[in-house]
């Protein structure tokens, strides 16, 4: 299956959601503003829609601003490699050499990598609770219309109906740069202000087993990409 495709698709929608969103402040009745994405223009705002269902309306428009930057998926990519090698120079006991961070690998193995972030991505969004039966139909329905990759689909309608566990989502990183990865698209959705979500970020790190230097690094990366946007 190609998780790749998707992925880089829904990391680039951020900034559609935001400019449909900020368009839609002026315009529509309070609550439209899922709903204007649902029914707006084809292209890109499909992507924007899975996304604003995926994240909920508040997640959707602080995702919106970090996502400005960010570029997709390659973009994640070389941001991980960032913060990794920054993690690898200040850590004498950090494993050494070249990150192999998904921006640097070759087709395959990027696809490995792509499928173990989509999962983060999509655990790190039910984190604070507000995906429901309703509204898990709703996003399938979104991904749908993202893909016609029947295995992707089956996948993902089974991903959005499990039970959030941080130690499943942490089983799919097989090298410790996937971990950073998977993690930085963590950060990237959840709302770190939020209780829960916080609580989720810090336990998903610790079954990823991410050393707390690493983790606050990534985290400082992402908060470097906002102000930059």
């Amino acid at each position: 299956m190609n998780s790749r495709g998707l992925l880089d698709q829904l990391l680039k929608s951020g900034q559609d959601l935001l400019q449909k969103q900020s368009g839609n402040k002026s315009g529509s009745s309070a609550g439209g503003g899922l709903n204007s994405l649902l029914t707006g223009a084809a292209g890109g705002a499909l992507g924007a829609g899975a996304l604003g269902l995926l994240l909920g309306n508040k997640k959707a428009r602080k995702f919106g601003g970090k996502a400005l930057t960010y570029g997709g998926l390659a973009a994640l990519g070389v941001i991980a490699y960032k913060a990794y090698g920054n993690w690898q120079a200040q850590q004498a006991n950090a494993p050494q050499g070249e990150p192999q961070t998904l921006d640097r690998l070759p087709a395959p193995q990027v696809e490995l990598h792509s499928q173990a972030i989509l999962k983060a991505l999509v655990a790190a969004a039910k984190a604070d609770g507000h995906v429901d039966a309703r509204e898990r139909q709703l996003i399938e329905g979104e991904f749908s219309k993202l893909t016609g990759d029947a295995e992707l689909q089956g996948w993902l309608e089974a991903e959005l109906n499990k039970p959030l566990d941080p130690a499943d989502v942490s089983r799919a990183a097989t090298t410790p740069e996937m971990a950073a990865e998977m993690y930085l698209a963590s950060v990237l959705i959840v709302d770190e202000e939020h209780f829960m979500e916080r609580a989720y970020l810090d336990e998903l790190a610790r079954q990823l087993k991410l050393d707390p230097a690493l983790k606050t690094e990534l985290e400082t990366q992402v908060k470097l990409q906002q102000n930059a946007g």
